[in-house]
């Protein structure tokens, strides 16, 4: 089944590419790889939320910052495919990486950045399984409390 059709199946709607916040590519090839730069949650230019992920009052709930770690991993998934020519040059998944802004006492980085891995396991299945880092942060761009950022298998 080609990527796009997935897609469709999982009723998941690609978003435009996410224009660089400052000098840099949304991603680049590599021999059989396409590179993401980091992905940040952005929902029609905006981020949803922004803030440190931990527990109490004031801080992403980890629950909210997994949705936003999968959303990042869709902008990653659209700025690939933007590279490459289309979904359908996309064969799988090699690695990711994801960024956390963690409140201190937050340990729950691996949790989080399962949001990104659940969605691309579901559009890709066995082509999804991937090495990953997750990885907690004093701070990301724009004040935002996850980026991810993937290497993806092209044909």
């Amino acid at each position: 089944m080609s990527v796009a059709q997935r897609l469709a199946d999982l009723g998941i709607e690609l978003p435009e590419v996410a224009a660089p916040v400052a000098a840099y590519i949304p991603a680049k090839v590599h021999g059989d790889l396409v590179w993401t730069s980091g992905q940040l949650p952005f929902v029609s230019g905006e981020l949803p939320a922004t803030g440190k992920v931990g527990d109490g009052h004031g801080l992403v709930p980890a629950a909210d910052a997994q949705e936003y770690a999968r959303t990042a991993a869709l902008n990653a998934l659209a700025a690939a495919a933007a590279a490459v020519g289309g979904v359908d040059r996309l064969t799988g998944v090699f690695k990711v990486t994801g960024f956390v802004a963690s409140d201190p006492s937050f340990t729950g980085q691996p949790g989080v950045i399962n949001g990104a891995s659940a969605v691309l396991g579901e559009i890709f299945g066995d082509a999804g399984a991937h090495s990953r880092s997750a990885v907690g942060v004093a701070a990301l761009p724009l004040d935002a409390p996850v980026e991810v950022e993937v290497a993806f298998t092209i044909a």
